[in-house]
């Protein structure tokens, strides 16, 4: 008898967790009045920035918009179709990447002494660098916030040199998304569950 994959490599975390984390992920833009707070937040980075990155690098930066005021800052660098769900959403991160990251590499890289000089003059590699990482840090928030009880809905529709000179412009970040968050109303969606790959359809074993 073939072994189903469940019993061949079973999880190392409970069904709900799994649940919570993935399975019942989805796309919200339906919104209770529950606040997005400090405590969801510092709780949610507080798993998020143990995830690898190259050499440690921790590139991303994110600014949290909960005001209306705040909210109207960002609205008026989005398309039509992306302001009415960060209007409705208790808050909206919008995340960047520092290209500076090497500044702080003395002390998250202590490992390689020099590395923060031997990247000064290599700002396009700085750059790169930030960016795929910051995406990867992107990944490990999302699993966070969902882990702190928050449902999301990530977004990259938006003008990202207006939202920088908006948001960034004293520091040079860069903004590469952004994420409505709060409390989902029910399953905060109308749509039902698209489908999903199967693995032989996105990998190949060599």
């Amino acid at each position: 008898m073939t072994e189903t994959l469940e019993a061949a490599a079973p999880l190392a975390i409970d069904d709900a967790t799994a649940d919570r984390l993935f399975r019942t992920a989805r796309s919200v833009t339906e919104w209770t009045d529950a606040e997005v707070t400090d405590a969801h937040l510092q709780a949610a980075w507080d798993l998020a920035k143990f995830g690898p990155t190259a050499m440690n690098t921790l590139p991303l930066r994110f600014v949290v918009l909960r005001s209306p005021e705040a909210k109207a800052r960002l609205l008026k660098h989005l398309p039509d179709g992306n302001k009415s769900k960060v209007e409705a959403a208790p808050a909206t991160l919008v995340l960047a990447h520092d290209a500076g990251f090497h500044e702080h590499l003395p002390r998250l890289f202590p490992v390689y002494p020099g590395i923060k000089e031997q990247l000064d003059p290599a700002a396009d590699v700085r750059d790169g660098m930030a960016r795929s990482n910051a995406l990867i840090q992107a990944g490990y928030l999302i699993v966070a916030l969902r882990s702190v009880g928050l449902a999301l809905r990530p977004m990259n529709g938006m003008d990202f040199e207006a939202v920088d000179a908006e948001f960034f412009a004293e520091t040079g970040y860069k903004s590469f998304m952004m994420i409505a968050a709060g409390v989902a109303d029910g399953a905060g969606t109308p749509h039902g569950r698209m489908p999903r790959l199967a693995l032989d359809e996105v990998a190949q074993t060599l």
